[in-house]
């Protein structure tokens, strides 16, 4: 159902105004880099939860509360929607990618241990060739970092523990990854495009885990690779901050 400011969510009634209304008091954008903007805007919107799951996402509204044409507005929308935020459904628009976080969770415990395999079997088994196309992949996640393309990070991403799970020799492991990245990728329980946290680090943190692997310790590098898979790793995601002074406001 859409609402009168052009905004509505699937199967419910969204309160008098939504997060296009509150577009108006925003500043408007600069001419420069118009679609960089629209797409910063949105993100945080959708970081902050001012744009909920199932969520109708309306180009022209946004466009018309932004005082821009839907050009810019389009092109971010197109962008989150190739990072899997947003999900396009022909004929009748684009939504905020519903996700449970229930789901998201029973796939971070499935993950976890399969990343400890192959942590541990990658340690002792990897080529130089395998170490080489890691380097590379940490430099590609970099590069992405500095020109803020978080589709590229996440390609890179998912293909770098892809072919961490090769290097580990179990073909049971990879065809076990096989069948479970789709769906880590949709729920975004693996390159999460929403991690409200430092990106730089988090290329760096992939650097700290090729050197674990070079080192050849599988005990070592079993668990940090464990523990990056569980979230539990050194780069902070501001969200998790937020979520526990919740009950305190």
């Amino acid at each position: 159902m859409i609402d009168g400011d052009g905004m509505a969510v699937r199967g419910t009634t969204q309160p008098e105004g939504g997060f296009a209304s509150s577009l108006a008091g925003k500043d408007r954008l600069r001419p420069a880099l118009l679609s960089d903007q629209v797409y910063d805007l949105l993100r945080t919107a959708l970081i902050d939860g001012d744009l909920q799951p199932g969520e109708r996402v309306v180009e022209s509204e946004i466009a018309r509360r932004l005082g821009v044409s839907q050009a810019p507005v389009r092109e971010a929308v197109k962008r989150l929607a190739r990072e899997g935020v947003l999900e396009h459904i022909p004929r009748r628009g684009n939504f905020v990618a519903e996700v449970s976080e229930r789901d998201v969770e029973h796939a971070r415990q499935v993950r976890e241990p399969l990343e400890r395999l192959a942590g541990e079997l990658a340690a002792t088994a990897i080529t130089a060739a395998e170490l080489s196309r890691l380097d590379d992949l940490v430099r590609e996640m970099r590069d992405a970092v500095a020109r803020g393309d978080l589709g590229r990070f996440r390609d890179a991403d998912i293909t770098f523990h892809a072919t961490v799970g090769e290097a580990a020799g179990n073909p049971f492991l990879t065809r076990m990854w096989g069948v479970l990245e789709p769906s880590l990728r949709t729920l975004r329980a693996i390159a999460d495009p929403l991690f409200d946290g430092d990106w730089q680090a988090m290329a760096d943190e992939h650097g700290r885990l090729v050197a674990l692997l070079r080192e050849g310790d599988p005990k070592a590098a079993g668990q940090a690779f464990a523990e990056h898979a569980a979230g539990r790793g050194p780069v902070p995601d501001r969200r998790s901050t937020r979520a526990k002074r919740t009950p305190a406001d």
